[in-house]
């Protein structure tokens, strides 16, 4: 099965995917899917649905020279961890201190990035790392975004256990770690569960691609079961890095009006 044959480039697909991206802006609308009244979330679904299609068609373009140079390679890698890296930092503070989510993001990815060319596993070419490095960044950034969202908004809630805490001679970093620590835990459990459903319940998509585009099964199995397992580890040193930005008030948001400087 070939790629083509897979899902071909044409009309019927631009109509299909646009009806698919007004239900989803419709459902969000009509259920009230939204955090409030004003977050215009089923707004951001369509200009996020728009987004990816524009940035797929400038990705397009410029791959080729991506994966055929280090340079390229470099570049490439640099432009997907700075985008990470804003995209988390607007999503967790929308503040200044949103350049630190490079620390988790960084930290988590870029270790098992260097080590497969650096053992051999891997070729140094951008058509064999770019993929890899692309899904270790994609899962630092999202469980960076869902355990300091976590952590913060617990903080937040339970400020008056925090106060507690302090209060019978805790360290500040230590009273909000207890808080803070469980709820941001939970970030790590999407990725748990794609391993242990994998092929059962899901075909990832490194195992898929590898597939179409020829490989054996079981090197591609083996490929999938690295970008997998690798995965875990990323995103467990990216949660535990921002669960300490956040005990330490490192990453923190802007005190809400009216309520004084929250403990997040």
């Amino acid at each position: 099965m070939t790629g083509a044959s897979l899902l071909p480039v044409n009309v019927t697909l631009a109509v299909l995917l646009v009806v698919l991206l007004l239900v989803a802006a419709a459902v969000v609308h009509l259920f009230r899917l939204s955090p409030g009244p004003r977050s215009g979330r089923p707004r951001q679904i369509v200009i996020a649905g728009v987004r990816a299609a524009v940035q797929l068609a400038v990705v397009a373009s410029v791959i080729t020279w991506a994966v055929r140079s280090v340079t390229g390679l470099v570049v490439f890698v640099a432009v997907m961890l700075a985008v990470a890296v804003r995209t988390a930092g607007r999503r967790l503070t929308g503040n200044r201190t949103w350049w630190l989510t490079l620390v988790p993001i960084g930290a988590g990815t870029l270790p098992p990035a260097v080590a497969l060319p650096v053992t051999g596993l891997v070729p140094l070419k951008g058509i064999a790392l770019i993929p890899v490095t692309g899904i270790l960044i994609g899962g630092a950034l999202t469980v960076t975004v869902l355990s300091g969202r976590r952590a913060l908004d617990e903080l937040e809630q339970r400020r008056g256990e925090v106060e507690a805490a302090l209060a019978l001679g805790f360290p500040e970093r230590e009273a909000r770690l207890e808080i803070a620590r469980p709820a941001a835990s939970d970030a790590l459990l999407p990725g748990l569960d794609q391993t242990r459903t994998v092929g059962l319940v899901t075909l990832p998509g490194a195992f898929v691609g590898m597939l179409l585009g020829g490989a054996d099964p079981l090197m591609a199995g083996a490929v999938q079961l690295f970008v997998l397992i690798a995965l875990m580890a990323v995103q467990a040193v990216a949660v535990a890095l921002t669960v300490e930005l956040v005990a330490r008030r490192r990453l923190h948001r802007l005190p809400t009006p009216g309520r004084g400087a929250p403990a997040g």
